[in-house]
């Protein structure tokens, strides 16, 4: 059964906007929008200028509402989801065309060392809710700071449901030479409107490469 979805960023005439997202709430879980999506988009339209004429890619974009958000405040945006899943690119070219945005959409499976990854160059990397399979992590994070190391000074931002601590998330980023930078409560993030209809404990993190620790990785292997 698809829907519609609207969203609205935005409390005056002039910078006001909203993204139509099509969601089947009765297939696959990348077509329809969860709430760390919800939270991560309300970040970037929260900090625009910062994401305006820089490049941008979504990993496991889904309905691909924050990369859409970035698009819409001046972002050159690539969404990005397994190449294997192809009804959900399929999908995100539809709402791309429905939202009037120019955004490359481009199959990427986390862990697979194929072109795709090489053609991307973001400053920023999104991603909602992709810390929800631990079979998973190692791979995503694989691609993290693959683009991390491949981009200099960029960064990558995720939301996520914080079901057991932040314990296991700090492993990965101390496994893979990653910091943590920033970490949000979600809902503080949201209007009080949008608060009310989500629940869970959301957590925003931004993530950089720690270069202390691949100094150190370094001095060690040198020894």
């Amino acid at each position: 059964m698809k829907t519609i979805s609207r969203h609205f960023y935005g409390d005056s005439e002039k910078t006001a906007f909203s993204i139509s997202i099509v969601e089947n709430m009765k297939e696959d879980y990348g077509l329809f929008v969860w709430p760390c999506s919800i939270v991560l988009a309300e970040y970037v339209w929260q900090h625009k200028l910062r994401f305006s004429g820089n490049n941008v890619v979504e990993l496991g974009a889904g309905t691909c509402l924050p990369g859409l958000v970035a698009a819409k405040v001046g972002s050159n945006v690539t969404l990005t989801d397994d190449a294997n899943r192809l009804e959900v690119l399929e999908n995100m070219r539809g709402v791309c065309e429905l939202n009037n945005l120019k955004c490359e959409v481009l199959g990427l499976t986390w862990g697979v060392w194929d072109a795709s990854i090489f053609s991307l160059h973001p400053k920023i990397i999104l991603g909602a809710d992709v810390l929800y399979d631990a079979r998973a992590f190692d791979d995503l994070f694989a691609t993290v700071t693959f683009l991390l190391q491949s981009n200099p000074g960029s960064v990558f931002i995720t939301t996520y449901h914080n079901r057991s601590g932040h314990h296991l998330i700090e492993f990965l980023m101390v496994k893979w030479g990653l910091k943590c930078v920033k970490l949000l409560d979600g809902f503080s993030l949201l209007p009080s409107d949008k608060a009310a209809r989500l629940s869970g404990n959301i957590q925003l993190a931004e993530i950089i490469l720690n270069h202390e620790q691949i100094e150190e990785t370094s001095s060690s292997g040198a020894r």
